[in-house]
């Protein structure tokens, strides 16, 4: 398997892995693939990788950058991540979300935002802190792995993407 970044060739593959991969989960809408895909049109994707197997994309990570009400800058979303149900339970995710991280780091990016569950996340430093939120989300929900001393704090707003509908 190989972590590479997204290519144009890579858009129908990764949009068909991403719907499988949510189909059946119990805390989606089952419209990851479409925030993808207008992140894309958006020009802000700000990074995109595949996993790679046999020639096949078996998953998928997406990165964009998200705003702070106390205008921290440089912080990024981390999501949607994606495998294929065939695939998962193979370490395909943590591969995806480790080199993404590696990347936001060497591009001296000042964290990360994570919406998801904080026994996963929690696994790559992740944590939820009292003073940052976002509107809809329970607070425990939001995580946030910051690369260096800053400390960010308020509401965290995505790209009007995530509010992708069918």
């Amino acid at each position: 398997m190989a972590i590479r970044p997204e290519c144009p060739d890579d858009a129908a593959a990764i949009t068909r892995v991403t719907e499988l991969a949510f189909r059946d989960h119990p805390h989606s809408e089952h419209t990851e693939q479409h925030i993808i895909e207008q992140l894309r049109r958006g020009d802000a994707l700000s990074m995109s990788l595949v996993a790679e197997a046999a020639g096949q994309v078996v998953g998928h990570i997406a990165f964009s950058s998200v705003e702070f009400s106390d205008g921290s800058a440089g912080w990024y979303a981390l999501g949607p991540v994606s495998v294929a149900p065939a695939r998962q339970g193979q370490g395909i995710g943590r591969a995806l979300i480790d080199a993404g991280l590696a990347g936001l780091r060497g591009r001296g990016a000042a964290g990360c935002v994570v919406v998801g569950e904080p026994a996963l996340y929690g696994r790559f430093g992740f944590r939820s802190r009292p003073d940052v939120t976002m509107d809809g989300v329970p607070q425990r929900y939001v995580q946030l792995l910051a690369f260096g001393a800053g400390r960010p704090a308020g509401r965290v707003t995505h790209h009007p993407a995530f509010g992708a509908r069918p």
